[in-house]
């Protein structure tokens, strides 16, 4: 039996930190105040608009900061009037060690990925372009350093061969939800256990820009399959065709299967490309400046047999 409620400031930012944010509203803990980014122009129209978080803090009349300086002084100063046990970080900034220092117990963060590994900005996606069977989450006590504090909690989840990270991030964040709101009853009950990080099997995560997504054909098939589901739905893997940016965001493996690198062809009645020891079947695309169509719509369209720039 827990022994107490705890009094929560939350920060997030993204559609991923939300299912937290609402299980810990929903739970016997308070959340005096939720952190995020001010309002940003997002969109074609440029249009002034809020922070996921933001709007899932409104709609249950929570109190909102919204703060883009984590040094600031009056912010911090706001912060510590609000006495909090725990601040709880998902998907949100890097925090200044002043920070730190204000919550009575610590500062919980959810990090999509069975930490050590993949420690930084992009772990889900890292995790599906190195090929990884095995993933999770795991809430940690944050610390001055890039996801190095001690761990509280972990949970693992298979990764699926046609998965991409858009796929993983939305079964992630809902098991993410579960494992802090675990964790903060088990603070609250002081059941809790810390588990120090092994420094020898960390890896990086780094964060990832369109420039990085252009695809390689000339890899293995499961290389470039993995790349493919890995970069999708953001920034969205992509190579030439005539000129102009293709983006594929779904596509599935034929080993054995084996074309010209990079050549676009029909095989068994599938849409392929070739690779090294095999093809991929292009499921899902989007050439520049259209919609998103199959692979078989699209090879249609242009005759059937093309060339990838490489």
């Amino acid at each position: 039996m827990m022994d107490r409620s705890l009094n929560i400031v939350f920060m997030g930012n993204p559609d991923f930190s939300v299912p937290s944010l609402e299980r810990l509203i929903s739970s016997r803990h308070n959340v005096a105040a939720v952190v995020t980014g001010s309002d940003k122009r997002r969109g074609r129209g440029g249009k002034l608009t809020a922070s996921p978080v933001k709007i899932a803090a409104s709609h249950q009349s929570i109190k909102v900061i919204e703060e883009d300086d984590m040094r600031s002084e009056s912010f911090q100063a706001e912060l510590a009037a609000l006495k909090p046990d725990l601040l709880v970080v998902v998907a949100y900034k890097l925090l200044p060690p002043a920070l730190l220092t204000i919550p009575a117990i610590g500062s919980l963060n959810l990090h999509a990925s069975l930490l050590p590994k993949y420690r930084g900005a992009a772990p889900i996606h890292w995790a599906i372009i190195n090929g990884e069977k095995e993933t999770g989450c795991t809430v940690f006590l944050l610390d001055e350093g890039m996801d190095t504090g001690l761990i509280l909690k972990q949970e693992k989840t298979t990764i699926g061969l046609l998965e991409t990270t858009g796929d993983l991030y939305n079964r992630l964040k809902i098991t993410g939800s579960k494992l802090m709101l675990e964790t903060v009853d088990e603070i609250a009950a002081g059941t809790h256990k810390k588990l120090p990080q092994n420094d020898q099997l960390a890896s990086k995560a780094p964060k990832i820009t369109p420039e990085d997504a252009r695809i390689n054909f000339q890899k293995n098939v499961m290389d470039v399959h993995n790349f493919v589901r890995g970069m999708s739905p953001f920034p969205g893997a992509w190579t030439l065709h005539g000129g102009r940016k293709l983006k594929i965001y779904r596509s599935e493996p034929l080993p054995g299967i084996i074309r010209e690198t990079g050549r676009a062809s029909l095989i068994e009645g599938e849409a392929c490309v070739g690779c090294i020891g095999g093809s991929i079947i292009l499921r899902e695309v989007q050439p520049e400046g259209k919609r998103r169509m199959s692979g078989m719509d699209f090879l249609n369209g242009i005759g059937g047999n093309t060339f990838f720039t490489l």
